[in-house]
């Protein structure tokens, strides 16, 4: 460690700032009029380092050295107009569909985004050219600096005061603020909404674009680039104030700094103990979220967003299952529980069904604190992965039965989701999911890097289950008896006086409070209960693979949960089961069958969101309610009665 080490590493961290700062300030900037949750903002910026590498190379043997400089503006405004025809062409559809499920469509967007990539321009790893003019450097302090990165340090408090110029004293940012501050009475003065959203979700991409073309003389260009930056740039955003572009920048700065000065410590030895500083770059970032967001619960400079008039599906009450229901659903697990002697001559099934139980239950446990409870979490793999993580290390650190590790791991999980949930019930909202994200990667990070206690990158092996379920049957039959337990018990906690107030707590936390309930004490014991039923299904799949790693924790999986859960239906108890069957037999029959399966996969996700807008469950169960208002009509006719009427907004029906 030296001083001129630390002034180059402080100088890094300005540079990766600015880059990072127009990938926030166009999702900032999206978020804040459209009320889109944009997954797809890090393809935008994906998209800007590839074409910026193809029109460097061609205008580079054009017009020389100029050429470079040329494919930057013109790579951003590609991704511009990108962004105008996505949002034209599908997210102006649903604009009045619930939020999660816009988030739905975003996340498909990335999958059909990174298979065009990868047809476009192949697997392997892009290096774009150095930039003409600053292929050197300069001496500070005696070491070596890149020009191009003092460059880059310029660009961000640039671009930044010219977006502030355009949104303070032009009539459109005049409007943009407006919308920020109350989109629809924007609507009401008569301007039109759907082309200023437009040029919004335009101009945020194109931000998005010049991100990632700026980065291309820095490193090339990969098809990982898209999830790597959205995380980060969803921590910006948060961390600085949704909606506000200084606190964007200042959040940027203070991220790439803070990161800077864990690469300059590198390992230090405190009290006997060497601690890598280096490796908490990999969790920095959400570290320092977790710290704000409990500390300033709206960011540094952000404030509470108004909220939106615009509504999907009004949350109607759960019903308790009608006799037809319950022997429907007992006919259905006598078919499952004879599945093994049907697919006798073909093993996979089984090994499919299990992945398919194991998927439903972890589905079934995010939907508990999602739709009854209303508090969207991003992070709910941290508890299937710890359930695995715990039943692994029970059998082997331990060497506990399997049996046992099944009843302990799932509260292992629960202790996690009783420590991470008294600080993310007192947000809501997107801040209370960004903490839930924080919390989870904060976790993986811990996995990830304790090789002598995790196995670090290698996770766990050899984790199997007792001889008496070597046979995969009659670890199908354990794993189905213990779902069907988890759900029900899921369902029987939501019709007790708990699941009651739990739901008035999400109806109104006014109304909730003033007839004596503790809503954020039943939040919190919500989070516990979502959590234990998650480690279940964790400990369930740890034993059925025989092995686990660090990718049961990460974002991947948080997000594939999320997808089964809006997939299936929010409003519906039967809607996590159907959304996770759906997708895991998608993605496993889609993947096996083609090279290009996320396209695929993501192609079918936005028909599914663009035909039934409530989820599969949730839509099937709105026209059943519709087809038994018209039987119920026709009765009515007959007797002479009122007929009843089904509202579209509730599917309730009356008179």
């Amino acid at each position: 460690m030296s001083f001129s080490g630390l002034i180059v590493q402080l100088l890094n961290g300005l540079a990766s700032a600015s880059s990072l700062f127009l990938v926030a300030a166009g999702l900032s900037l999206i978020f804040g009029v459209t009320r889109i949750v944009n997954f797809a903002h890090g393809s935008f910026f994906m998209v800007g380092i590839y074409l910026a590498y193809t029109l460097a190379d061609r205008l580079g043997g054009a017009l020389g050295s100029g050429g470079f400089w040329l494919a930057l503006p013109l790579a951003a405004i590609a991704v511009g107009v990108l962004g105008a025809l996505i949002e034209v062409v599908l997210l102006r559809r649903i604009y009045k569909a619930p939020e999660l499920f816009q988030l739905l469509a975003t996340f498909a967007l990335v999958l059909v985004i990174k298979d065009a990539v990868l047809w476009l321009w192949g697997p392997d790893e892009l290096l774009g050219p150095r930039a003409p003019g600053l292929k050197g450097s300069v001496e500070i302090l005696g070491r070596q600096f890149p020009s191009y990165d003092l460059f880059l340090i310029v660009v961000g408090p640039v671009v930044l005061g010219l977006v502030w110029l355009l949104l303070t004293r032009t009539r459109f940012g005049t409007l943009v603020r407006a919308a920020t501050q109350d989109r629809e009475m924007v609507s009401a003065l008569g301007v039109n909404q759907a082309w200023l959203f437009t040029a919004v979700f335009a101009l945020g991409a194109m931000l998005a674009g010049l991100g990632g073309a700026l980065q291309l003389p820095r490193e090339p260009a990969t098809l990982e680039m898209d999830l790597n930056t959205i995380g980060a740039a969803f921590v910006v955003v948060v961390v600085g104030g949704m909606g506000s572009l200084p606190g964007a920048y200042v959040a940027a700065l203070l991220i790439a700094e803070i990161k800077a000065i864990c690469i300059w410590l590198g390992v230090v030895d405190l009290f006997g103990l060497s601690i890598s500083f280096s490796k908490l770059t990999l969790v920095v970032d959400f570290l320092v979220m977790a710290v704000v967001l409990v500390w300033r619960p709206w960011g540094l400079m952000g404030r509470a967003q108004a909220p939106s008039r615009y509504v999907g599906m009004q949350e109607e009450p759960l019903r308790r299952a009608s006799r037809t229901y319950v022997m429907a659903a007992a006919a259905f697990a006598a078919l499952l529980a004879v599945v093994p002697f049907l697919t006798a001559g073909s093993p996979y099934t089984t090994v499919l069904m299990i992945d398919l139980l194991v998927a439903a239950l972890f589905a079934a446990s995010l939907h508990f604190i999602m739709g009854p409870a209303g508090m969207h979490s991003f992070g709910h793999a941290a508890y299937f992965g710890l359930g695995a993580y715990g039943a692994a290390l029970l059998v082997r650190a331990l060497g506990l039965p399997m049996e046992l590790a099944l009843i302990v791991a799932p509260l292992v999980a629960a202790i996690g989701a009783f420590v991470y949930g008294w600080f993310a019930v007192r947000l809501s909202g997107v801040y209370l999911a960004m903490l839930t994200l924080a919390f989870a990667q904060i976790t993986w990070a811990v996995t990830y890097q304790w090789d002598s206690f995790t196995g670090g990158s290698n996770g766990l092996t050899g984790v199997w289950p007792s001889a008496w379920l070597s046979d995969k049957r009659n670890y199908y039959w354990l794993t189905l008896v213990l779902v069907g337990a988890g759900v029900w018990w899921l369902r029987r906690v939501l019709f007790s006086p708990f699941g009651y107030a739990m739901r008035a707590g999400r109806d109104s936390v006014l109304r909730a409070d003033a007839i004596g309930i503790d809503v954020k004490r039943m939040q919190w014991a919500a989070f516990v209960v979502a959590g234990l039923v998650a480690g279940l299904a964790g400990a369930l799949f740890a034993f059925s693979k025989g092995s686990i790693s660090p990718e049961s924790l990460s974002v991947g999986k948080s997000v594939d949960g999320l997808v089964m859960v809006l997939l299936g239906g929010i409003q519906t108890l039967a809607g996590p089961v159907v959304g996770a069957v759906t997708f895991t037999w998608l993605h496993d029959t889609v993947a096996r069958n083609t090279d290009y399966w996320r396209a695929m996969l993501g192609a079918i996700i936005l028909i599914l969101v663009l035909l039934f807008p409530q989820g599969i469950a949730g839509s099937l169960k709105l026209l059943a309610d519709r087809w038994r208002g018209r039987a119920d009509d026709a009765a009515a006719d007959a007797a002479g009665q009122q007929p009843l009427k089904v509202t579209a907004a509730t599917g309730e029906a009356a008179r």
